[in-house]
């Protein structure tokens, strides 16, 4: 199959860009993006082809997966934006209502931040690093990837990980075990 041919382009259009789009929509839940999406995975086949072996799977299945791939990417990118958009809040919030102006207030933040960050320097530094590029960073999963040089699995376990054994540590500092 030759998908230089604009004839055969259009066929495989026509045959699947209703499954790209749904593949894209599935993640996404947004046409407009769907359609970008979608638009995005057959430019990029038209542009290099050769890209696609018939050897490897059928074509279908190629351009789903390229269509989910690019929509799992706008996904993380929008979670990543809304964490930083929910910090924005926050310190707008914090502004508004001057923690410094109530003392207690401030004792208490002070004494939570204090134990956040004990909890995170005991925890190992890859799964502390991670830990802290995600949540104060607002790195995706795949940033801190490429950023530390491992499999995105690893990055994404680093950070349940990290959460998990960070959650454990504020726990027992809060509420020691009895003896």
């Amino acid at each position: 199959m030759n998908l230089s041919d604009p004839t055969v382009f259009g066929r495989v259009y026509d045959e699947h860009h209703r499954g790209v789009y749904g593949a894209a929509f599935r993640i996404l839940g947004n046409q407009a993006q769907a359609q970008d999406v979608a638009q995005d995975v057959f430019l990029r086949v038209w542009r290099n082809p050769a890209k696609f072996d018939s050897r490897r799977g059928e074509l279908g299945s190629y351009l789903r997966l390229m269509a989910r791939s690019r929509a799992l990417d706008l996904w993380r990118e929008g979670q990543a934006a809304g964490r930083a958009g929910d910090r924005l809040k926050l310190v707008v919030a914090q502004q508004e209502a001057r923690v410094e102006d109530r003392p207690a207030a401030m004792a208490e933040r002070e004494n939570e931040r204090g134990l956040v960050r004990e909890a995170l320097g005991r925890l190992p530094d890859a799964q502390r690093e991670a830990v802290v590029l995600a949540y104060w960073g607002g790195l995706t999963a795949d940033q801190i990837a490429r950023r530390a040089g491992v499999p995105l699995g690893t990055a994404k376990s680093r950070i349940r990980l990290g959460l998990t054994k960070l959650r454990e540590e504020i726990a027992a500092d809060v509420m020691p075990v009895a003896a």
